[in-house]
């Protein structure tokens, strides 16, 4: 069936009951200069046979290769009680509660997570989720500029170690704000921030410091020193972390002298699949002193006139559905389902299960490097301490390398050329507490094959 089920005869009807020509009639006030005009790159539409083909195809070319691929996303085990409950009517078909008569179950939900993600990261509030790490970064930007009261700048500190991709959807989205990211390089032989040109900029005046960890190369940073180096040059600081490496690690309300500021993230790692690349979420925590200042929904816990406790949204007057252009976000989409998942994950994990998959995650990227570097010419670059992904030099075309591998069902790891061409042959490997040790073995086997006896060009 068609996605929108209205014959030709009910449009025309609707038309003529509203006086226009043409359902293009309703938007002639767009000047035409900025309509896309037509689409002639989207391909025909396809039969119900035809997409399920498609789809079982797309779907075994997952499933085939072994991950070694880390970069923003992760493969994790996620008990099969976590979907299954998350997929019950319920909570399946539930949308984000902007109204009222929003379930208490779904708000209950809601706060319960919000309660595990401070407690994660020690902070004092949670929002109920964005749309995806990337986009929760830009809003705490945002969130840092708005919210430094003792700054006139309109400039963020950020580290280029940070997630390319994170960086560049936040220069997108904050730039038409005159908001400007200054980059900061990374020490070439830690692979973290480099401390001594963060030092430079002592006394200047930004709005805030963006701290990653672990960073975009899987190192981890010197998270204190940079904290108070914000807080020292009346700067807010914004830690951007792996939610389940904080289950090990000290979490970001406890950084240097009074910790972070602002706390985002993508919260894939706690039950959400790959999904070919999402749909995932981000987490925003922060201080009690900005929470007017964030975005996305809050749920709040009370009692009614009887004593009963009762679950409602809070702050919600500030939320783009009511405030539009005077809203903290436009973009602030509370990815429900995944929150759901997320909650589930972590409560039949609790904070032991997580602790467990992290330290088994970190123990299985040393095997996976150790294996990967008794190669002739597999080298780390960086001697940094990382928690669950390292940099690897190979002494052959990364591209060229990971191609050869996918067609063994391996996928190698990241490919670093682009976006730090100044790495050379650079892999960014990730082995999770998923990974075997036969299949880190066979990876071994298959990469030497590969470098040793390249396929002709």
């Amino acid at each position: 069936m068609p996605f929108i089920p209205h014959t030709e005869d009910d449009v025309r009807n609707m038309l003529n009951a509203i006086g226009v020509d043409s359902i293009d009639a309703l938007f002639d006030e767009i000047p035409a200069e900025l309509r896309c005009g037509e689409l002639t790159r989207i391909p025909d539409g396809m039969s119900e046979m035809e997409i399920t083909a498609l789809m079982a195809e797309r779907a075994l070319a997952d499933s085939r290769a072994v991950c070694f691929i880390g970069a923003g996303a992760y493969e994790h085990h996620i008990p099969a009680a976590v979907w299954q409950i998350t997929t019950r009517g319920e909570f399946y078909s539930a949308y984000t509660p902007y109204q009222a008569e929003a379930s208490q179950g779904t708000l209950q939900l809601l706060y319960e997570y919000q309660s595990m993600m401070t407690a994660l990261m020690a902070m004092d509030v949670s929002n109920a989720s964005l749309y995806d790490g990337a986009s929760a970064l830009a809003e705490a930007v945002l969130m840092a500029v708005r919210g430094n009261r003792k700054s006139k700048s309109k400039k963020v500190l950020v580290p280029r170690s940070l997630n390319p991709a994170y960086r560049r959807v936040a220069r997108n989205i904050v730039k038409n704000q005159g908001i400007e990211l200054v980059e900061l390089p990374f020490d070439p032989t830690t692979g973290a921030t480099d401390l001594k040109a963060l030092s430079d900029h002592a006394g200047e005046d930004f709005a805030a410091l963006v701290i990653g960890q672990p960073n975009f190369f899987g190192v981890l940073e010197d998270i204190d020193a940079q904290t108070d180096f914000a807080h020292d040059n009346g700067m807010l600081a914004v830690a951007v972390v792996n939610p389940l490496a904080m289950s090990v690690l000290k979490p970001p309300g406890r950084w240097g002298k009074t910790g972070v500021d602002i706390a985002c993230g993508e919260g894939q790692p706690l039950g959400a699949p790959l999904s070919s690349g999402g749909p995932y979420f981000g987490f925003m925590c922060c201080t009690q002193a900005l929470v007017r200042q964030m975005p996305g929904r809050i749920i709040g816990k009370t009692v009614d006139l009887d004593g009963k406790v009762g679950y409602s949204l809070t702050l919600q007057a500030r939320e783009q559905h009511i405030r539009r252009s005077k809203a903290t976000s436009n973009i602030c989409t509370n990815q429900g389902l995944l929150v759901t998942a997320a909650t589930i994950h972590m409560a039949l994990l609790g904070g032991e299960g997580l602790a467990r998959a992290a330290a088994a995650c970190h123990a299985n990227t040393a095997e996976l490097v150790g294996k990967l570097t008794a190669l002739e010419g597999v080298e780390p670059l960086f001697d940094g301490a990382v928690f669950h992904e390292r940099v690897l030099r190979l002494p052959a075309p990364v591209a060229q390398v990971l191609r050869t591998l996918s067609a063994n069902n391996v996928l190698g790891g990241y490919d670093l050329s682009q976006d730090y061409p100044e790495l050379g042959d650079a892999l960014l490997v990730c082995a999770t507490e998923v990974r075997t040790e036969a299949q880190m073995s066979d990876y071994a086997a298959k990469l030497k094959a590969v470098i040793h006896n390249p396929p002709p060009a």
